[in-house]
């Protein structure tokens, strides 16, 4: 049979492969079926995608699966085009190898680059200039990690409650990236913690508790990226199991709860001042801090305020 006849059912094939007596064992289709995200390029979307799902309810109708949909979400990912903005062709001369990049750069530049340059979803223009960077952030990971730095006798607790923040709100972040498939934010985040990283390390927080916690945590939100090194680093770090066997790693939000926030503070939508509260601040303090600055008292005049506009840890906007 053709390849549409194999594609359209292989995610129930790859569930018993060779099962005897019946398609597949239907202990493993209860347990893994349907499919909770399925992932394809949108040319699939007017063939693969309706013979798959004709076939799935020409089968429930036979009485072999269950429910009326072989997959719960779909996901379409965007096009890696040629540096000349058009789809790469051998024709065109515009394809890129990636087998010789592995060979320059590794593998793991390389899968982190594709998931950094562009927004998954939309894809872009290839751009052989920007893998450098990605390059640059594995070989600082490498020594952040492995080469120590001096231990000082005393270090200021800020440092490492600082430490402690960022390494959690990059947690957040990276967590609920990974789940709406923003993979090029995870790596822009992972990128920014590593320089958080880098300023406690030279403030003396290497070895300290605080310091090999955000260690730990930084190689399981990088290892679904770059899988090599972190396995590697992890291993040469004292860990005998694989970085790939270990649970993902739980939030501490009291820990990721910033110590005071910024407020934006406008007068009929336009910026007047900024304001610094306590992060547990309540509405009435921010009313009463804003309504004190002279900037934002200037812009109010002697003008009756209408009605106060608050959106929580962001503004408030005083409408005169």
């Amino acid at each position: 049979m053709d390849t549409f006849m194999c594609s359209s059912w292989y995610h129930l094939g790859y569930l018993s492969p060779y099962y005897p007596t019946w398609p597949f064992d239907q202990k493993e289709y209860d347990y893994w079926m349907p499919v909770d995200v399925y992932t394809g390029g949108i040319e699939h979307a007017t063939m693969h995608l309706i013979y798959t799902r004709f076939f799935h309810k020409a089968c429930r109708d036979m009485g072999i699966t269950k429910g009326d949909e072989p997959m719960l979400k779909l996901r379409n990912q965007g096009s890696v085009l040629g540096e000349d903005n058009e789809k790469m062709s051998k024709s065109r001369g515009n394809v890129v190898d990636p087998d010789k990049l592995v060979a320059t750069y590794g593998a793991d530049t390389v899968r982190a680059y594709l998931m950094f340059f562009a927004r998954w979803e939309l894809g872009a223009p290839w751009n052989s200039s920007g893998i450098e960077g990605s390059y640059r952030w594995l070989r600082r990971m490498w020594s952040m990690f492995l080469e120590p730095e001096e231990k000082f006798s005393e270090i200021d607790p800020e440092v490492l409650k600082k430490l402690r923040r960022k390494t959690y709100q990059t947690l957040r972040s990276v967590t609920g990236d990974f789940e709406e498939f923003q993979f090029n934010t995870i790596v822009s985040s992972l990128m920014e913690l590593l320089n958080e990283i880098s300023k406690a390390k030279q403030a003396g927080a290497w070895g300290t508790n605080e310091w090999n916690e955000s260690v730990d945590l930084y190689l399981k939100m990088a290892a679904p990226v770059v899988p090599h090194i972190t396995e590697e680093i992890w291993h040469l770090l004292g860990h005998s199991d694989s970085i790939h066997l270990q649970k993902w790693p739980k939030m501490d939000e009291e820990a990721a709860k910033e110590e005071e926030i910024t407020l934006v503070v406008q007068v009929n939508g336009k910026l007047r001042d900024r304001i610094t509260l306590p992060s547990d601040y309540s509405e009435e303090e921010a009313k009463e801090l804003a309504f004190k600055r002279q900037a934002v008292q200037a812009a109010m005049g002697d003008k009756p305020v209408q009605k106060i506009i608050m959106v929580p840890k962001k503004l408030i906007n005083i409408v005169v």
